[in-house]
């Protein structure tokens, strides 16, 4: 077996979904790309006060926690999540946070 067989694949920034693959590849340089990829031009205040919550509530628990709560424990209106980012998984998505899988995607992209 050659070197070359046993090296591993890269990793994948994004995943097939276009959800950041590791937390920890994430920068704001990257959430303003998604961002813009999601037809949102600019990420003012209201934009970086959601994406810190969500990815200080994520290193917390290293899982999912609900819109709400995340909401609730940052002083974000609820409905503000979809005046800013139009969609829950969108939000997920720009604050680089990574796939939570099938049944949590179906949630987030309906609310």
């Amino acid at each position: 077996m050659t070197a070359a067989a046993l090296k591993l694949p890269e990793p994948t920034l994004l995943d097939e979904d276009g959800l950041i693959s590791d937390f920890s590849f994430w920068t704001e340089d990257l959430a303003r790309d998604l961002a813009r990829e999601e037809g949102i031009t600019e990420l003012r205040d209201g934009h970086w006060k959601l994406i810190n919550a969500l990815r200080a509530e994520y290193a917390r628990l290293s899982a999912i926690s609900s819109i709400r709560n995340v909401c609730h424990q940052a002083g974000i209106d609820r409905s503000e999540v979809n005046e800013l980012f139009g969609y829950c998984l969108v939000a997920w998505r720009v604050a680089g946070l990574p796939n939570p899988g099938e049944e949590a995607k179906s949630y987030l992209g309906g609310m």
